[in-house]
């Protein structure tokens, strides 16, 4: 196992959720304060224009902003968040073939954490950028998750 793979344990032990099995993105890196997520572009992606869709790009902020701030060395004590607020700049249009979103965890507290993210494409092509805050859940863990 390298250091990478120690880094990522939590990551290979956690199943995708239903919205990230639809979409098809995949968490490739995960620390702490750290969040990497990617998603390879598909046509049922797109807007009526051919470009992936701004929700597209704003579940991807959301969910590696959310994540950054949640990482758990212990895969049986998850961690989990709700964005309170969210702002998203759309700055360009991908021209490439897999959507990269990363965020970072800039600050916060007991309750609360702030967030900071960006979409790129992989020719290098900032996509967006965004800010949020988010609220740690109180008690929640996987096994009190209502599943349908």
């Amino acid at each position: 196992m390298t250091l990478s793979d120690e880094k990522n344990l939590s990551l290979h032990r956690e199943d995708p959720y239903p919205l990230q099995n639809h979409l098809g993105f995949e968490l490739k890196e995960w620390r702490k304060n750290f969040c990497l997520v990617e998603l390879p572009i598909k046509p049922f992606l797109l807007n009526r224009y051919g470009i992936p869709h701004g929700g597209i790009h704003a579940t991807l902020l959301d969910t590696a902003m959310g994540y950054c701030a949640c990482y758990s060395e212990n895969p049986n004590t998850p961690i989990f968040a709700m964005t309170l607020s969210l702002t998203v700049n759309y700055l360009g249009q991908s021209t490439g073939n897999t959507l990269i979103a990363e965020a970072h965890q800039t600050g916060g507290g007991r309750k609360t954490f702030f967030a900071q993210g960006s979409v790129t494409d992989d020719t290098g092509m900032i996509i967006a950028t965004a800010t949020g805050v988010f609220r740690f859940r109180a008690g929640a863990n996987q096994n009190s998750k209502k599943k349908e």
